[in-house]
């Protein structure tokens, strides 16, 4: 039985005063951002809000202090910290190690599309979506070329299932952490008398898991049984996979700690690597060629093969296996990782034209470690160290940061050019960033759950705790401040903190509690029933979350969508908590649009896919986790005070 909705304003301190020229001014500007976000798709989001705020606050809708308040928010600080924070996952190679066992032995398209919902969407309940994605995508493509199968099969699957996922938790999306840091300063300001402020405050770590875990399962239903029927299958993709090849000849030394030793070369996971072949194992005097799959690795032995340097990168990834040209040359971990692949072509006047590799002598002249060795025309088949080299041969080295600005115009090169996305992998530090990282969930865990538990100092400060498990992670050196700072998104950082200025000038000018008031009476005016107005009233805020979401971007929605939501329901006398977690799921729950969602964004290229894909994979599953979140929501909250 539906409680009488109070008398409107009854739980409001004082009355907004209507509706004036700096209202209009703040519905004025957000309008014309969404519409500029339709028809300007040349000019980025950021820049489009960030010029909205010097608008309010040039006319006077915003003090500077209230229109710059949005960049000191703890929800900017935390997100910044926890994409740095998952930088010293990747960094290390424990996402790596996920993703390497994220497909394991699947061999059909379902068995990978099942094997993606069991690891992402719980991954992605605790890691921010962006860079699981940006970790896995390469995973799955690999995956894909080995396969022949079109990675337009499983990307888009890939994106929506950390979506999914990211609704579980507190901080599996940085919609929730924008909107928990709004709640923060709104149930801490004095607009609001003590038990409406009570129910504005935080989202505990685990509130929005009574909803998400239950969508999360309906959405992994329908990407496991009907999507694969509406997915594209772009097969030009699968072509290009052997374009543009150019096989090198590496040569890899097994060490001694190397966690393939003991196993055959199929367990070992070294039979159908994409764009690569075994061709022989050197083993003291000992020659095995052709290798079988069920030869044994040892350690100290000579792995020879042929391939594309994309997978020769991966190699490199592996712990325990290094180049064997120069094995003694940064095989650490510590060292390795202040290297980079890069490629270089010997002319004619090089003085290594007619030496052997081993002769050259690399790590001497240039500072750098021959890899791997390419002769365009010609299948190279002798060991690496042995080749004589000649002009026009291509030369995959391992080397400083500085090499191809100080060689690029060097006569002993015709070509000098890095190879992107090699770096190397801290596999020492890959369980202490885990335990780390899981630190960090163990803490907003506590402090969200049983605040009164570590009641001492800031402990319960979210944004300390993730920026304090960051620092951790660079003194333990599990990452670099260089590669904390680079992992950080300023787009995204920049988007947020404008768009709580405009979320503020909407609130401040009263614009939001004037289309608060106008959204209550509309239903009144047309008849609606006490009883039914409040889920009415939650279905238009849900789906105005939705639609804004799949046309501009999630987090500048949720910053401005929040506002509205609480007046709604405090104009109708309602809890605002329903409507709170409405605005938190439709502003992350996109799948309509590439632009909804960074991670649709991100797999667009990757995929080849066209934006009617995601219209017709995406709205199907829209429409049921729409459905299932207004059935849940109301059941789990009620709307009486």
């Amino acid at each position: 039985m539906l409680p009488n909705p109070l008398p409107p304003h009854a739980f409001l301190l004082a009355q907004q005063p209507g509706l004036g020229a700096n209202g209009w001014i703040a519905i004025a500007v957000t309008v014309v951002i969404f519409l500029a976000m339709q028809y300007r798709r040349t000019v980025s989001v950021d820049m489009l809000f960030l010029l909205g705020l010097v608008v309010v606050c040039v006319t006077g809708v915003l003090s500077v202090e209230q229109a710059l308040s949005g960049f000191a928010n703890q929800a900017v600080v935390m997100i910044a910290a926890l994409f740095a924070a998952s930088a010293g996952l990747r960094v290390t190679g424990a996402l790596d190690w996920v993703g390497n066992r994220l497909l394991g032995n699947a061999t059909t398209e379902r068995a990978a599309l099942m094997r993606l919902a069991a690891a992402v969407v719980p991954a992605s309940a605790f890691i921010l979506n962006t860079p699981l994605v940006a970790m896995f995508s390469p995973v799955v493509v690999d995956w894909c070329r080995q396969r022949s199968i079109s990675p337009s099969r499983l990307l888009i699957p890939l994106s929506y299932f950390t979506i999914i996922g990211g609704v579980c938790t507190l901080i599996g999306t940085s919609t929730t952490v924008v909107i928990n840091g709004l709640l923060a300063r709104m149930s801490n300001s004095d607009d609001f008398a003590p038990e409406i402020a009570a129910r504005i405050g935080e989202l505990s770590f685990f509130e929005t898991t009574l909803v998400g875990v239950p969508l999360a399962l309906l959405g992994v239903t329908y990407m496991l049984l009907i999507a694969p029927r509406r997915l594209p299958n772009r097969t030009d993709l699968v072509e290009q996979f052997d374009e543009h090849r150019r096989d090198y000849l590496v040569e890899m030394h097994v060490q001694p700690n190397c966690p393939l030793i003991g196993k055959s070369v199929e367990n070992a996971g070294l039979r159908h690597l994409p764009g690569l072949f075994l061709i022989e194992i050197s083993r003291g005097d000992e020659t095995i060629t052709p290798v079988s799959p069920n030869d044994v690795l040892r350690a100290n032995d000579q792995l020879v093969f042929t391939g594309v340097v994309t997978t020769i990168a991966d190699l490199e990834r592996i712990p325990g296996l290094v180049p064997a040209v120069d094995s003694s040359f940064e095989t650490r971990p510590e060292q390795r990782v202040m290297r980079e692949l890069t490629e270089v072509v010997l002319s004619r006047t090089s003085p290594l034209i007619g030496l052997t590799v081993k002769e050259s002598n690399f790590r001497k002249r240039y500072n750098a470690a021959v890899v791997a060795v390419h002769r365009n025309g010609e299948r190279l088949t002798n060991k690496v160290g042995n080749i004589r080299l000649e002009p026009g041969d291509t030369l995959l080295l391992q080397t400083r940061n500085e090499f191809v600005e100080s060689h690029r115009n060097s006569r002993d090169f015709y070509l000098v050019s890095r190879v992107g996305k090699t770096t190397a992998r801290r596999h020492d530090r890959a369980l202490l960033a885990g335990l780390l990282f899981f630190g960090l969930i163990l803490w907003l865990t506590i402090t969200s759950l049983w605040p009164d538990v570590v009641a001492f100092g800031n402990l319960t400060s979210k944004s300390v705790a993730a920026i304090a498990v960051t620092l951790a992670m660079i003194v333990t050196r599990c990452m670099t401040s260089s590669e904390a700072r680079s992992s950080i998104d300023l787009q995204v950082l920049l988007t947020i903190g404008a768009a709580l200025g405009i979320g503020e000038a909407l609130d401040v000018s009263g614009a939001a509690q004037w289309l608060a008031t106008t959204m209550v009476d509309t239903t009144a005016a047309l008849g609606i029933g006490a009883g039914w107005k409040p889920y009415v009233l939650l279905a238009i805020i849900y789906l105005l979350s939705q639609v804004f979401t799949e046309t501009v971007t999630n987090v500048a929605v949720a910053s401005i969508m929040i506002k509205i939501a609480v007046q709604v329901a405090l104009v109708g006398g309602y809890d605002p908590r329903p409507f709170i977690i409405a605005v938190t799921l439709a502003a992350s729950l996109s799948f309509i649009t590439p632009i909804g969602y960074q991670t649709n964004l991100m797999v667009m290229g990757p995929g080849g896919y066209h934006p009617r894909d995601y219209w017709r994979v995406g709205w199907p599953l829209s429409a049921l986790l729409t459905v299932g979140a207004l059935v849940l929501i109301p059941w789990i909250w009620e709307f009486k005070l």
